[in-house]
């Protein structure tokens, strides 16, 4: 299937989807966020407009519904020049709407998409609907919403996409020029630091989103091919770890429907295709109309991964108090990857997701695609597994994690555990399980508990000194081992049981399948010391 049919896919399934929402009071299909208002009715207008015939509906009267979404959600544009909001959009709309009070994110991230879409439909588009795309054009122009200091963050890409946007669409040479060094400096700047906002999802695609959306809309060759430079860099950090939709690895930042399940896959599926596009799109955003063709190399690096690789980053962190260096680290299979961060890092609102064994969006059968343990920052971690502590010290060696949770007094003696829904067998001291071609034993240091959810299994431990240890191997390789069934995976894996101690310090010592030899300490000073087979860790090997 080419690209352009699995964008006609999306644009069908979401058409479908608008189509079917009761419109409210106000006009609007949706008052929980404004901008759900405007990609519905974008690809609702679309399908009736591109794909007529393959609609379950008449497309004429879906068109006109569209019509009368898009001309709402435009009306509520703050137009007064002499207001401190001027050319914002509220983002939550409460019970009235036309009450709602402006926010900074609406416009930062549909007005670029507005631009494009106006210009892409404009002979489609009804008259009066065609003008308020022009006027509120007009004053997220004479806003300059855009004009910010560049930190090189997810908003300053939407912000150096739209000086470019809105440069070329009003004649600005002098806005065209500043969102063209923006541009450049931005790209220089995570070519020699990497991306702070590592797997940071959903924000990742708003880069993605906003230079794709400049690249298809500029016409200056020179800017074109700069645009590309950029969008080939971020392809070819999204392929490093990427695995059949999944995002593998160390996550930054992370929304609900990413962290335990890849949910934000509708770029990834645009571009490589090798997963079934999921009932469920939360984050439909413009995936359905924007593409740009990651280079081949990119392609080949994504799609195939017959021989397990290790991808080893140093990103830098800038901040006020000083520099950073963070070292990431992934394991990547045909099957499952195993990895994370290194280090800790105070993230926003403790959203840093250390690390991981994730395995492919094949087989949702299995639920949640994230193995992982952490130490809760809040109490409801069954229920939003993404906010973890600093509490924790990590090992990271190819198929295997061994995680040591030295808790302090005051905070919850407690870990939390997020397997897929697979058939576990649980024993005193491990589970062992197999999702599809992967055996995965999961060790811990002290006694624990398990509940069923209906798309995962939740591990909850005790202890104010404990550990745990991921082992995954491919069945495939245990094979090859000797090992020809789960049950014999089952008798190898309980006589591997690691050594835990909480002596005079708290450590393990594990043997893995593959004969290395796992050890991870930390004292009560906060020292670590972190060996496989007698060697501390070189993060010499480890590139920007």
């Amino acid at each position: 299937m080419s690209f352009t049919a699995r964008q006609i896919e999306i644009i069908r399934k979401i058409a479908i989807q608008a189509q079917s929402q009761p419109l409210l009071s106000s006009g609007l299909w949706f008052h929980h966020d404004i901008r759900d208002n405007f990609y519905y009715a974008s690809y609702l207008f679309a399908a009736a407009v591109d794909i007529p015939e393959q609609l379950p509906f008449e497309a004429k009267a879906a068109k006109h519904m569209a019509e009368t979404i898009l001309l709402e959600v435009l009306r509520l544009q703050d137009q007064d020049t002499e207001s401190a909001a001027y050319g914002h959009w509220p983002l939550n709309l409460g019970q009235e709407p036309r009450l709602a009070k402006p926010n900074v994110l609406p416009v930062e991230l549909m007005g670029s998409l507005m631009a494009f879409f106006a210009e892409r439909y404009s002979t489609h588009l009804d008259e009066n609907v065609a003008d308020a795309f022009d006027s509120a054009l007009v004053h997220i122009y004479q806003s300059g919403f855009y004009l910010k200091k560049n930190v090189f963050g997810h908003h300053d890409a939407k912000y150096t996409a739209a000086k470019l946007i809105f440069g070329q669409l009003f004649d600005d040479a002098e806005l065209l020029e500043d969102g063209r060094s923006n541009l450049l400096l931005t790209l220089a700047h995570v070519r020699k630091n990497g991306m702070s906002e590592y797997g940071s999802l959903p924000w990742f695609w708003h880069w993605v989103q906003a230079f794709t959306c400049a690249w298809q809309q500029i016409n200056d060759p020179a800017i074109k091919k700069e645009l590309s430079d950029m969008l080939d860099y971020l392809w070819n950090e999204r392929a490093a770890f990427y695995l059949k939709g999944a995002w593998v690895g160390a996550h930054c930042r992370g929304q609900k429907h990413d962290i335990p399940l890849d949910g934000n896959v509708l770029h990834d599926y645009v571009q490589f295709g090798d997963f079934e596009l999921p009932a469920k799109m939360p984050r439909t955003e413009y995936a359905g109309f924007l593409y740009y063709e990651a280079p081949e190399s990119v392609r080949r690096t994504a799609l195939h991964r017959s021989e397990p690789v290790e991808v080893k980053k140093v990103i830098t962190k800038l901040a006020d108090e000083g520099t950073k260096h963070l070292h990431s680290y992934a394991y990547i299979t045909s099957d499952f990857a195993a990895g994370g961060m290194w280090e800790r890092h105070a993230e926003f609102d403790n959203e840093q997701h250390r690390w991981d064994i994730t395995f492919p969006l094949l087989d949702q059968h299995y639920g949640v695609n994230q193995a992982y343990f952490f130490h809760p920052a809040e109490p409801n971690a069954s229920g939003d597994p993404r906010h973890q502590t600093e509490h924790t010290e990590v090992l990271l060696h190819r198929n295997t994690i061994a995680a040591l949770y030295p808790l302090p007094a005051g905070a919850a003696h407690q870990i939390v555990g997020v397997l897929p829904n697979a058939d576990w067998l649980q024993e005193p001291g491990v589970l062992l399980g197999q999702m599809n071609h992967v055996y995965l034993a999961v060790y811990l240091m002290q006694p624990f508990e398990v509940e069923r959810l209906p798309d995962r299994y939740i591990v909850t431990s005790e202890g104010s000194r404990n550990g745990v240890i991921l082992e995954a191997i491919r069945v495939q390789e245990a094979q090859q081992r000797g090992i020809n069934s789960f049950e014999a995976f089952a008798d190898e894996a309980r006589l591997r049981a690691p050594a835990w101690s909480a002596d005079e310090k708290l450590s393990v010592r594990y043997a893995s399948f593959d004969g290395s030899v796992l050890q991870l300490s930390v004292n009560d000073y906060g020292g670590t010391e972190k060996k496989v087979n007698e060697s501390p860790i070189d993060f010499s090997e480890y590139i920007r």
